[in-house]
């Protein structure tokens, strides 16, 4: 569970998971003070650092030969109705064809991609 709390200044928020902290703000032109991250870009991050994680356990259970990976995430929503995640991976190691193709698949089984390609739903719960 994500805790937020309001700061001081205009809009900006930290936020904690009671181990490790963050902060998230607006940027100046929308009211802000921009000390954080804007809450789309932490979607954005949460889906670049699963995919990247991911990959790399998953070369490691494989024994493919993944010397580094660097990941891209941008959220377009710019067609009403719709949220697309556009990603780009880059490989880094003597991986062949073969383990290349099976790497991009196997994006598709992060945690974090799964969840967004479900129906989501809100449910408020009083605190």
């Amino acid at each position: 569970m994500i805790k937020c709390l309001s700061k001081e200044t205009n809009f900006e928020t930290s936020f904690t998971n009671g181990r490790h902290k963050g902060s998230c703000d607006v940027p100046a032109e929308k009211g802000g003070g921009d000390a954080g991250f804007r809450p789309l870009e932490l979607l954005e991050a949460a889906l670049a650092s699963c995919l990247n994680i991911w990959l790399r356990m998953y070369a490691t259970r494989h024994n493919m030969p993944l010397a580094g990976l660097a990941t891209e995430v941008s959220l377009d929503r710019r067609v009403a109705g719709e949220a697309v995640f556009e990603y780009g991976l880059e490989l880094d190691g003597p991986i062949t064809e073969g383990q290349r193709q099976e790497l991009l698949q196997a994006a598709q089984s992060c945690p974090v991609y799964q969840t967004l390609s479900q129906k989501i739903l809100f449910k408020y719960e009083p605190r």
